[in-house]
């Protein structure tokens, strides 16, 4: 191979609002938000495909992860909400220590899950556990544990 890829850079979710999202975000996990960012200009427009695009960006580290939010003053985006299983479809998985404490903390601070914790039975992932929820946005999250050891 010519390169390497070393790693994951970030994850892009576009949001109605930065701030309410930072909101979200820092009330449900504690995540403190990054300096904003502003582009726009033809570069910005051929690079992601939308002519007249304006928008501002920050981002929020996770482990060794960022997320980047990205909300944009021009042009006014459309609101979708896919299913799990339409093409195209994304979610961000968080892995945490306690699925059922995560689970307890977040409903008590206002998340609302799309169903209580499933354990797997099955396969190499058997004990692990997880569970779905959606941001202010409609972004599909999921928390996930591993197995504790025995």
């Amino acid at each position: 191979m010519a390169f390497v890829v070393e790693g994951v850079h970030h994850v892009g979710i576009t949001v109605r609002s930065m701030q309410r999202s930072f909101e979200w975000y820092s009330r449900m996990f504690g995540f403190e938000p990054g300096p904003v960012n502003h582009n726009e200009g033809p570069d910005l427009e051929a690079g992601v495909q939308v002519p007249g695009a304006v928008l501002d960006y920050s981002m929020i580290r996770i482990g060794s992860v960022n997320v980047e939010f990205l909300e944009y003053a021009e042009p006014d985006g459309e609101e979708h909400s896919p299913r799990n299983c339409d093409i195209g479809a994304t979610h961000l998985c968080l892995q945490v220590d306690d699925l059922e404490e995560a689970y307890r903390v977040l409903q008590e601070r206002g998340a609302v899950f799309n169903a209580p914790p499933v354990e797997l039975t099955e396969g190499a992932l058997a004990g692990s556990r997880w569970a779905y929820l959606r941001d202010p946005d409609n972004v599909q999250l999921e928390l996930w544990q591993y197995p504790r050891p025995q």
